[in-house]
């Protein structure tokens, strides 16, 4: 099993502050669909239709610059009824980036998204940025990553990866970006009436979150 496409109980506890899965009140199935990088005007708005069509609900982690760059995506986003999460201003690698500068980023975001959730861009994040988004955020990873953003998978592979792995309340990632375009469309087209068959709810992950 690809260890990035469901990290595995080692991993979570090791970094226990993340929130990986969410848990569900009894006797609700519940999926947490997720959507990183956007919004773009080439799939946000096609991603939120097809969300309305089964009545899903979605928490997009968007990047600071393209919501200021389209703020009436933006908005069709929270007129939705969706939550959103804060993913830096220039969806900046954690690895790559100077401690101070990686937290200054997240807070020039926090202009433009008003959201207790981040997700670090790629899952990286090195411990002291970490410890000082912890003060302020609630960092959010997840139980299962479609992998769309991969042009080496098919769609259809893509979709394996999320059926393979998700249980009621998995936090399931897919991209709002050109690159996943082709698998994202697919992949969550194929997630919504399989689990909506199935029983399932598809909720945003609440702003407040405290779920870990």
């Amino acid at each position: 099993m690809d260890l990035i496409v469901h990290p595995p109980n080692l991993v979570r506890h090791f970094f226990k502050n993340f929130l990986w899965k969410m848990t569900p009140e009894e006797g609700r199935k519940v999926i947490y669909i997720t959507i990183d990088d956007g919004p773009i005007p080439e799939l946000t708005p096609d991603t939120l239709k097809t969300l309305d069509e089964f009545g899903a609900k979605a928490t997009f982690f968007c990047v600071g610059e393209n919501v200021q760059r389209y703020p009436d995506i933006y908005q069709m986003i929270l007129d939705g009824g969706h939550s959103v999460g804060n993913h830096t201003f220039n969806h900046l690698k954690g690895s790559r980036t100077k401690i101070s500068d990686y937290v200054q980023n997240m807070h020039l975001a926090c202009q433009y998204i008003k959201s207790n959730l981040f997700r670090p861009p790629h899952g990286i994040l090195r411990k002291p940025q970490a410890r000082l988004i912890n003060l302020e955020k609630k960092i959010v990873l997840w139980d299962v990553l479609s992998e769309d953003y991969n042009r080496r998978i098919t769609p259809e592979q893509c979709w394996k990866n999320v059926e393979r792995n998700t249980t009621s309340g998995s936090i399931i990632v897919f991209h709002d970006n050109i690159k996943a375009e082709p698998r994202q469309k697919y992949a969550l087209r194929k997630t919504l009436e399989y689990y909506s068959n199935l029983g399932y709810d598809f909720d945003p992950i609440p702003d407040g979150v405290n779920n870990f």
